[in-house]
């Protein structure tokens, strides 16, 4: 079949909509029509270049929600019909980090920006005549794709799949690296630094844990109004404001848990966030930076003296199969706020004018809709 598609076609480009040919899905794929698509700081990771692909040209896209239409020999898992969230890692339940709980890192993530099929290593999408590649195994930046039922999450059909479609990954790794990672309990002290859809998450899921405070801190100052929406008690626009907070908050004890979860990873950041953490605390690194970027500036003495944690998280250490339809009834119960996420709704040609919204701090999360 023949739909559209947007199109990244080398590094610094803008993304370009083009007319995109759709093969059937082969074993153990399966064919969605997506509902809406989530607009996420890492499909600009790729475009910028920071984070290299394996093949152009190259589908953005890696949180959808959709409607199973057609599936290839071998799938068991869903049927035609199903409705289904698409998660951005995906997850075989067979391999040992799977095996031991940790599919956020299951071996077929080691594919993840190949581009190509699960199952063959070819391609079904295909632009202008040549293979096309799919970011996180999805291509979410078109309203119909292929894709292994390992990606493929099954949902009960009340759940609006426009707000399914954010769960695939900003929401989930923002909640998860709170709830999971960091392990937030009740009465704590948190930070979170940066406020995108990753960081609104990781606000609600502290909020939700029963965090004490929750200090959101971010420059711009729509993302600190937006953040007391979510569950933040305090939003400031630096870490040294932060830091003269958290001493008067707490006596001078500091944060519990620190995580960070800005739009660019820095190694520069570190050693300032660390300084937030409490003796004995926790700082969780989320953002995604520049691949190639191996320097991090950290006080060893401070690190060791206090006994300070510094970990990282990935999808938020959340697993896919459990935590993508546990939190939409979070959702659907009323506990959890992806409606107010949505800053603002664009159609698929004008994709562009969200990331450039998104790099001016206008949005919690842009979605496009289908």
């Amino acid at each position: 079949m023949k739909t559209q598609a947007a199109v990244l076609w080398e590094p610094g480009q803008d993304w370009k909509i083009e007319e995109l040919e759709l093969d059937a899905p082969k074993y153990g794929e399966v064919k969605v029509e997506l509902a809406a698509s989530g607009m996420c700081h890492s499909d600009e990771h790729v475009r910028d270049g920071s984070v290299p692909v394996g093949m152009y040209p190259y589908i953005g896209g890696h949180e959808g929600a959709g409607v199973v239409t057609e599936i290839g020999p071998g799938v068991t898992t869903v049927e035609v019909g199903d409705h289904v969230a698409l998660g951005f890692i995906p997850a075989c339940g067979r391999c040992p980090s799977c095996a031991t709980g940790k599919s956020s890192i299951c071996d077929l993530g080691a594919n993840l920006l190949a581009g190509v099929q699960l199952s063959d290593g070819t391609a079904r999408h295909h632009v202008n005549g040549q293979d096309a590649g799919l970011m996180c195994l999805l291509g979410t930046f078109s309203p119909v794709t292929v894709v292994n039922e390992a990606s493929c999450v099954k949902l009960t059909k009340d759940i609006p799949l426009d707000k399914a479609a954010l769960v695939g990954c900003g929401v989930t790794t923002g909640w998860g690296s709170s709830v999971y990672a960091a392990g937030v309990s009740a009465g704590e002290t948190v930070v979170v630094l940066g406020m995108g859809g990753v960081g609104c998450g990781a606000v609600q899921g502290a909020a939700l844990a029963g965090a004490r405070h929750v200090v959101l801190v971010d420059p711009s100052a729509f993302k600190r109004d937006q953040a007391k929406v979510f569950g933040a008690t305090h939003a400031v626009a630096t870490i040294d404001e932060a830091l003269e907070l958290l001493q008067e908050i707490t006596w001078g004890q500091l944060a519990d848990k620190v995580l960070i979860t800005v739009d660019v990873a820095d190694g520069a950041l570190i050693a300032p966030a660390m300084s937030l953490v409490a003796k004995g605390g926790v700082c969780v690194q989320v953002s995604v930076g520049d691949l190639t970027q191996t320097e991090v500036s950290l006080s060893l003495f401070d690190l060791t003296a206090m006994r300070k944690t510094l970990k990282g998280a990935w999808f938020g250490n959340a697993n896919i199969r459990f935590d993508i339809p546990h939190l939409l009834r979070l959702y659907m119960e009323g506990q959890l706020k992806l409606d107010e996420m949505i800053t603002t709704e664009y159609t698929l040609d004008q994709v562009n004018e969200g990331y450039a919204a998104m790099r001016r701090a206008e949005n919690v999360r842009g979605l496009i809709r289908y």
